[in-house]
């Protein structure tokens, strides 16, 4: 098993001849490449060396979270080494497949099933989540109009780049498919004057959101519904869904779309802001596993296939690949100084854990297959539509 350890390592080496890393053994051995200064994989084990090179990232990731496996240094450094090489214990498709197989069997989204694994992660608690996320408690990917915008300033940017995207209006009405924390609806009717209807699987995001409206005198113009997508009611003007996609579930992508098309008014548009990729995906397995149950990465053309089968009418594309990165790397800043307060609130395994889903997924934004699009659509042809993008890109 060091042999193969040191084949990956020297694999490494060759993707970036002038990173500094090293493997420590659980025989106190080690190699090392570069002034080795930057990361250091320390594997305890010989049972954790053969769970990672059987289970590829899975295998990796449940030896970190347990302490079987530790990392010194720069934790996404090895993350990236990692996504060179594309490491993932073995190179076949199938393999692959069958490793996530298991996962997505147990975490499907039906609608028995939705709410519970949207609990699992959504319902760890606000206090927690304060401690990382932006005073608009946003849990998605934010908008950096500079790369010096602070994290509460990049949500706001994306509320305002989304609601521009959309055209909205005064008066008119907007569905927030999976709102979270209510922050785009509040954002929409602070600054549109629109009238609008949000939904949630997480009682702990229904509570606060719904608190928060009230707060701000806002109960009167929009409202969130504690329910499943499938069962929402009505017609609105306009439809946006922001990062709530990635928990819809590869079957039930038809049913997403059949339910916005329901939902939306001919003519209306709709925003999707989803993680995706471009090529194939089987699925994060660990991430699937432990972070997001019933989460599942589509394909671009997959979700471009689904809405042109639907009826909808593609009217921009947009990756915000790097801007998701930024937003990572700050809630892992935030998440790094207050880690001591997290792990009262859990325990050291849950701070491992988070650790590696904040720093893997920033790695994965920028080296590997991840990405972030947002993609704009009518119900139907809209032939009175702006003809440039001047609206959206406009600096004031």
């Amino acid at each position: 098993m060091k042999r193969t350890f040191e084949q990956i390592a020297d694999r490494m080496h060759r993707s970036d001849p002038s990173a500094g890393f090293a493997i420590r053994f659980w025989d106190g051995t080690s190699v090392s490449y570069g002034n080795g200064s930057g990361v250091t994989l320390h594997i305890k084990s010989e049972k954790s060396a053969a769970a990672v090179l059987a289970k590829g990232f899975l295998g990796f990731g449940e030896e970190f979270t347990a302490g079987g496996v530790e990392v010194e240094g720069d934790l996404q450094e090895l993350c990236r080494l990692a996504l060179a090489i594309k490491f993932d214990g073995t190179s076949s498709p199938l393999l692959r497949k069958l490793r996530f197989l298991p996962v997505y069997l147990k975490t499907r989204d039906t609608e028995n099933r939705a709410a519970r694994n949207i609990s699992r992660h959504y319902d760890l608690g606000n206090d927690f989540f304060t401690l990382y996320l932006d005073p608009s408690m946003t849990y998605s990917c934010a908008y950096f109009r500079s790369p010096h915008d602070s994290l509460e300033q990049a949500q706001q940017n994306k509320y305002e780049h989304i609601c521009r995207k959309l055209m909205l209006k005064p008066g008119e009405t907007l569905l927030d498919i999976g709102c979270g924390w209510g922050g785009m609806l509040i954002y929409a009717a602070r600054k549109y004057r629109i009238k609008g209807v949000g939904n949630t699987l997480s009682t702990n995001q229904f509570e606060y959101s719904h608190g928060r409206i009230r707060e701000l005198g806002l109960d009167h113009s929009i409202s969130i519904a504690l329910a499943d997508y499938r069962k929402l009611t009505g017609q609105f003007d306009k439809i946006v869904s922001i990062g709530m996609f990635e928990h819809v579930g590869k079957e039930f992508i038809p049913v997403f779309m059949k339910t916005i098309s329901r939902l939306l008014k001919p003519g209306g548009l709709g925003l999707l802001h989803t993680i995706g990729t471009d090529a194939d995906s089987y699925g994060e397995t660990w991430a699937c596993r432990y972070i997001f149950p019933g989460g599942y990465i589509p394909k671009l053309s997959e979700i471009i296939d689904h809405m042109g089968n639907t009826g909808f009418s593609i009217l921009d594309v947009e990756n915000l690949r790097l801007h998701y990165a930024r937003t990572l790397d700050l809630w892992a800043e935030n998440f790094e100084k207050n880690i001591d307060r997290v792990r009262q609130m859990f325990d050291d395994t849950f701070v491992r854990m988070w650790k590696l889903y904040l720093h893997s997924a920033s790695a994965g934004f920028k080296h590997g297959d991840n990405r972030v699009y947002q993609i704009l659509f009518s119900n139907g042809l809209n032939n009175d539509l702006p003809w440039t993008r001047e609206g959206v890109y406009r600096t004031a």
